[in-house]
């Protein structure tokens, strides 16, 4: 059967093991701490007062949300949204504007191109619509190989993804890379995929930049954006996505026949969201950047067993463990020995080498300090030098 290939989400196994052990701090789940502005509830009380909202809306989104996007994107991403040339449509979030992406794209049997180590949604959806995923690593840095990439293209390729602030190793693409992998995918007919989920979560005066603000880039990149992160809206289901106008009508169908419209209500608190814009996420950088500070200085106590990835994005930090210990099992023993749960790196495509992915968005800063304690603890003690 189709799902047959497809791995099984690891995340619902981690929260069972953290259920059945009780007072097991998460570094798990890539989510923020902080809930959705007030202007999303102010929003949802004038939907319920317009009684033609429990009726189907456009497929594509609600025109005030649809408008309010638009200025987002030009204000934010340097995205200047033509009618002409690129549509707007809003999602039950990004990974359905990845589905949407790769359904409309692709045809049974072709290939598309992920850097690994990768968001796991990403590799299941592919998989899920009868593609294969093509994986190729990233450098010593998690940074994309240009070369690598180039060498991965065949006829079957359809797009290339992207995603920057990474999920899961945090680190930031460069404008040069970004620019090059647009370019390619311009000169070789395919599409550049653009995941920007964390494109507000970024330290140290590192910037984020959208590919699809590039010259020429309207007709070949396609981009994926979420209120999950940014504004607190993990269970709302909200992202939006910016295609290429002669993919419209593929969409269309596509959101038609899974979706019917987005869910109207969330689509209202989005729109009470999108109006405060960026600085209601920028607010809380502070306290997650505080976090992650904390975090690297602990870390830095264990450098002869566990390398870190140089995390300027996001909210995690992607450890390399220099053992030969299968990274769920020792995933397991930490959540069992030491109450501290994080995300092995199978769950990313990382089969050959020990690798832990630690979230540090959804935590304060004093049980984040005792979750990362009990993690430089626990590897100390499981992991021989």
């Amino acid at each position: 059967m189709r799902a047959d290939n497809i791995q099984l989400p690891l995340i619902p196994i981690i929260n069972e093991l953290i259920i059945n052990n009780p007072n097991t701090i998460s570094l798990g789940q890539g989510v923020v701490f902080y809930p959705p502005p007030d202007e999303t509830f102010k929003e949802i009380d004038k939907f319920a007062n317009n009684p033609r909202n429990n009726l189907y809306q456009s497929i594509n989104g609600v025109n005030e949300l649809l408008a309010e996007i638009e200025t987002k994107l030009a204000r934010d991403n340097k995205i200047n949204y033509s009618q002409n040339k690129s549509s707007i449509f809003v999602t039950a979030g990004s990974n359905m504007a990845f589905m949407n992406a790769v359904l409309a794209i692709t045809n049974p049997e072709d290939e598309i191109i992920i850097l690994a180590p990768y968001y796991f949604n990403h590799e299941m959806a592919i998989r899920l619509a009868n593609c294969k995923p093509i994986i190729v690593d990233t450098n010593n840095q998690y940074q994309p190989d240009i070369e690598r990439i180039i060498d991965a293209i065949t006829p079957k390729t359809k797009a290339i993804v992207t995603i920057s602030p990474n999920n899961p190793t945090g680190v930031v693409y460069s404008k040069k890379d970004l620019l090059a992998i647009n370019i390619l995918c311009k000169e070789k007919g395919i599409y550049h995929i653009s995941d920007e989920a964390y494109e507000y979560f970024t330290y140290n005066g590192i910037k984020h930049y959208s590919p699809a603000s590039f010259v020429d880039s309207d007709n070949h990149t396609i981009s994926l954006f979420s209120l999950s992160k940014a504004y607190g809206f993990a269970s709302w289901r909200i992202g939006y996505m910016v295609i290429p106008k002669h993919l419209e009508m593929a969409v269309k169908k596509i959101q038609d026949t899974i979706l019917i419209c987005p869910p109207v209500i969330s689509q209202y608190g989005a729109y009470g969201a999108l109006k405060i814009g960026k600085n209601y996420c920028q607010k809380y950088l502070l306290q997650i950047n505080q976090v992650r500070e904390k975090m690297l200085d602990s870390l830095a106590k264990i450098t002869d067993i566990c390398e870190v990835s140089k995390s300027d994005g996001a909210f995690y930090l992607f450890l390399k463990i220099k053992s030969e210990i299968n990274s769920f099992e020792l995933t397991k023993k930490l959540i069992e020995n030491y109450r501290v749960a994080v995300i092995p790196g199978t769950t990313f495509g990382v089969e050959n080498k020990c690798c832990l992915r630690v979230a540090y968005g959804a935590l304060n800063y004093d049980t984040a300090s005792i979750g990362i304690n009990r993690l430089v603890e626990g590897l100390s003690q499981l992991i021989e030098v």
